[in-house]
Formats: C-alpha cells, sequence, structure tokens
C-alpha cells in the first residue's frame, strides 16, 4: 500500500483546520464551575452581530480566554475579601460585590489612585511590600488583571488585524505562577502571611484558590500553544525555581 503526498497533506490540513475548534472547547472547559457557595457565571453565547464578522475562530477563542480568565479573577477577588476582611475595609464600607463590580467594570481604565495608579507586575510587588498599608487585594488583582490584558496587546476583545505575541501570552502564564505562589508563601518580618488564601488543617482543607489559579494557567497556556501551532513560531519555555523566580517580560 503506497501513502501519497497529497493524501498526508490534506491530512494535516484538516488536522491544523480543526485545532482552533479543540482548542475553544479546551478553554471553555477551563470556565470556572460553581464550588459550593459560589455564584454559578451566567452563560456566555457567541452573538451573531456585525462585530462578529471581523473575528477569526482564534480572535474569539482569546475572547474566550480574556472572558473567563477576568471570571476567575473576579472569583479570587471575592475568595481573597473573604479570607481577608480588614483589607476590604481599607477600600470601602460597601459589600464586597459593590467592590469587585466597580473594580471591573468601572469607568478607571485600571488605573487606581489608591495604588499609584500601578498596574502588572509593579501593583502586584505592591500587595507584598511591607510598607504599603493598604488594601492588599486591590493591586494583586489589578496586576494579574492588567499584566494578562498588555500580554495580548492591550486588548480584551480581538479582530483579524490584532497581533499577539504567543510568547508574551505564556510567559504572562508562567508570571501567574509565580504570583499564585507567592501570595502562599510571601509573609512579613514576624512570618505573618500578608494575605490567606488556601486553609490546610486538621479539620479543613481549602484548596479552592489554587483551583482558580489553575484554571487562568490552564487557560492561557492553551491559547499561547495553539497560537503559536497557528503563526508557526516557537515558544521559549521557562522552567523557574519559584522561590526565586523572577517575573518574565510581556
Amino acid at each position: 500500500m503506497t501513502t501519497s503526498g497529497n493524501t498526508i497533506g490534506k491530512s494535516h490540513r484538516a488536522y491544523r483546520l480543526s485545532l482552533p475548534a479543540t482548542v475553544l472547547l479546551l478553554l471553555t472547559a477551563c470556565a470556572s464551575t460553581p464550588q459550593g457557595n459560589e455564584k454559578p457565571i451566567p452563560e456566555q453565547r457567541d452573538r451573531s452581530s456585525i462585530s462578529q464578522l471581523g473575528k477569526t475562530e482564534f480572535d474569539r477563542m482569546a475572547d474566550v480566554e480574556m472572558r473567563e480568565n477576568s471570571e476567575s479573577l473576579k472569583t479570587l477577588m471575592i475568595k481573597l475579601y473573604k479570607r481577608n476582611p480588614q483589607e476590604l475595609k481599607k477600600s470601602t464600607s460597601s459589600p464586597l460585590e459593590v467592590m469587585v463590580d466597580w473594580v471591573f467594570e468601572g469607568d478607571h481604565n485600571w488605573k487606581f489612585a489608591a495604588i499609584d495608579n500601578k498596574q502588572d507586575t509593579e501593583a502586584i510587588f505592591l500587595a507584598f511590600k511591607p510598607e504599603y498599608q493598604g488594601d492588599r487585594v486591590l493591586p494583586f488583582i489589578v496586576g494579574l488583571q492588567t499584566m494578562l490584558i498588555k500580554a495580548h496587546g492591550g486588548k480584551t476583545e480581538f479582530y483579524f488585524t490584532d497581533q499577539i505575541d504567543p510568547q508574551k501570552v505564556y510567559n504572562a502564564a508562567r508570571n501567574v505562577e509565580i504570583a499564585a505562589w507567592k501570595i502562599s508563601n510571601a509573609s512579613d518580618a514576624e512570618g505573618k502571611l500578608y494575605l490567606l488564601t488556601n486553609e490546610i488543617n486538621e479539620t479543613e482543607k481549602n484548596l479552592s484558590f489554587e483551583r482558580e489559579f489553575g484554571k487562568i494557567i490552564g487557560r492561557t497556556d492553551t491559547y499561547a500553544i495553539a497560537l503559536a501551532e497557528k503563526s508557526q513560531r516557537l515558544i521559549s519555555r521557562v522552567m523557574q525555581n519559584m522561590a526565586t523566580a523572577v517575573f518574565l517580560p510581556f
């Protein structure tokens, strides 16, 4: 039996054409699911509209990735305020849901005077500075969200004219890993954690923070790899010791 070059070419093209749909399913599977008392996230549907005409399948993947990552960060912010209520009091006397909605939906362009308008990794670093006396949850979440936005070319909605660098998206996923490690380990001079997250003791084991970070990392990695395949670009993979890791450029 012989195999022609045309047959191989057709098979390869079929694989490449099916890749966007497969990745979209993986990104959707990484979407946040209700855990315990968490509120279910409203179902998102791909609406037929004029704006959709200017999108490729990879643009829609990026839309899904950014949207679901934002939902995960909202969930993390709520969880952090519940575990660290003293931080919310530093920002507002309003309910935490009001604070979270304002951070993610407010007309502030992700610049907050309370954290000196810091963004991305500068904001994340601020959350763990000993001298900082403000709300530590705010710069941590703002830092993660703005870092992901910048890694995707400064946008949260994408069209066929947009160019996203898969290496920057990959690096952003590694930075989320570093941030997740920091929040679980960074402590003050007395050995007290700046922010409480997962709780593990003789009677309770709560790893919901770790799972939410894992969803963000998984979605971001999946999109970076798919984008690299589509653009035929190699990703330089980096291995770091979390205790000494530095944030990668994005």
